[in-house]
């Protein structure tokens, strides 16, 4: 299976971040995705270390200087939902859909 794959340059930038976190929840241990944008993500990497801390591996594929892209995975498991399932999906196509 290919790693799917987003560009975040077209977004606004509060909605980069939004997305890249809920294509993240939607992940399952081992499963990643790669993201593109039009500088270092710096501002998101530090959001991933504080609020996912140690759940996923940042890996930069591309380092600009017009593009960069992101290889980020889940490395540990997706937090349950009271009713088992994981945490919700994006609603793109980075759960596979």
């Amino acid at each position: 299976m290919q790693t799917p794959r987003f560009d975040l340059r077209p977004l606004a930038p509060p909605q980069r971040h939004q997305l890249a976190f809920q294509c993240f929840d939607a992940l399952a241990t081992g499963e990643s995705f790669e993201l593109v944008n039009d500088h270092e993500p710096r501002g998101l990497l530090a959001e991933f270390l504080l609020q996912r801390p140690g759940s996923f591996d940042w890996q930069v594929m591309e380092a600009g200087p017009e593009s960069w892209r992101i290889r980020v995975q889940r490395t540990i498991g997706a937090p349950a939902l009271r009713d088992g399932t994981r945490s919700g999906c994006c609603q793109c196509s980075c759960s596979g859909h």
